[in-house]
């Protein structure tokens, strides 16, 4: 008999949560140790699914394995599925005991820096919602990988969903007052002799800054490069130069004086924060949780952002 003939019955939950494991470390042996089984037991499961759906999974080689082509795409399936599981088993529960679970795909550095400060004020007045945050850097497919909700940085162009505008990027260049005094810091000139502490992601960001005052002959000069904006912000608040970052991400510091801004800010680009959701009616918590954000962003909206975005 043809053990890749396939069957009828669909794949048990737990033969699929054995691939997953095998299939994240291509290894039987490794799979069995993290789902406390026998080596022998993680092979015969993956050979009865193998036989139930009728291709190969898995490729021996030598005394190891290999996914196949099929067995790759089925494992992204397969992990894909079993967190909707999980997250359909989690808003299940919640459910039972009178709360909503809203999950939410955010930004990093913005979580970390805006978000997150702000939390408590949301959770104090909303204590029935659960909020489960998971970073995400790039449009994707909301419904499919069960998110209600998503922040994104950039142009309006998420496919399938509806985008609103919450506020633009101010960008301000900043230093400790303690800096700025000893270097005598002012004008543009003076702060293109400085070190300058860049963010990876932006190369560009300072000699754009640069050209918009009128400097155009030279580049910036060299410094410190960080790939997170915390960092960034970090280094100028050690005195170990000038950086050049959104001014709702150093709100709080300017506020106390910890950093100051040095003029002129950037203008008015057409990228923005938006919160996205997919099309269609929102759920009460995801209404709450829009509503409380834009309360939020109502002083910070005008800050770098066009006239249409400001329209929308």
């Amino acid at each position: 008999m043809d053990i890749f003939r396939p069957r009828t019955q669909p794949p048990s939950l737990s033969a699929l949560i054995c691939f997953e494991a095998a299939a994240r470390h291509e290894s039987f042996t490794a799979a069995a140790e993290e789902l406390g089984l026998t080596q022998s037991a993680v092979s015969k499961t993956i050979r009865e699914l193998e036989a139930t759906l009728g291709v190969q999974l898995f490729r021996r080689v030598g005394r190891g394995i290999k996914l196949s082509a099929v067995g790759r795409s089925y494992a992204a399936d397969t992990t894909r599925d079993l967190h909707k599981l999980e997250h359909s088993r989690h808003r299940a529960m919640l459910l039972g005991q009178g709360k909503h679970l809203l999950r939410v795909a955010t930004l990093p550095t913005f979580t970390n820096l805006w978000l997150v400060p702000r939390l408590p004020e949301f959770l104090s007045t909303h204590p029935e919602i659960e909020l489960e945050f998971a970073t995400r850097l790039l449009p994707f497919d909301l419904g499919a990988d069960s998110f209600d909700l998503a922040f994104h940085y950039g142009l309006q162009n998420w496919p399938d969903t509806r985008m609103i505008p919450l506020f633009g990027e101010e960008m301000l260049p900043v230093c400790t007052p303690e800096f700025q005094a000893a270097h005598g810091l002012g004008s543009p000139a003076t702060i293109y002799k400085m070190r300058l502490l860049h963010m990876t992601s932006r190369p560009r960001a300072w000699s754009d800054w640069f050209q918009h005052a009128g400097i155009h002959a030279l580049p910036p000069a060299p410094g410190l490069s960080f790939d997170q904006y915390g960092m960034v912000i970090n280094a100028a608040l050690s005195g170990l130069g000038v950086a050049l970052v959104p001014r709702h991400m150093v709100a709080p510091e300017l506020r106390t004086n910890q950093l100051i801004a040095l003029a002129p800010k950037m203008p008015a680009s057409d990228t923005a924060y938006y919160i996205v959701h997919p099309t269609g009616p929102l759920s009460q918590s995801a209404k709450a949780f829009v509503s409380w954000v834009q309360g939020l962003t109502a002083e910070v909206k005008p800050y770098g952002m066009s006239a249409q975005q400001k329209d929308n």
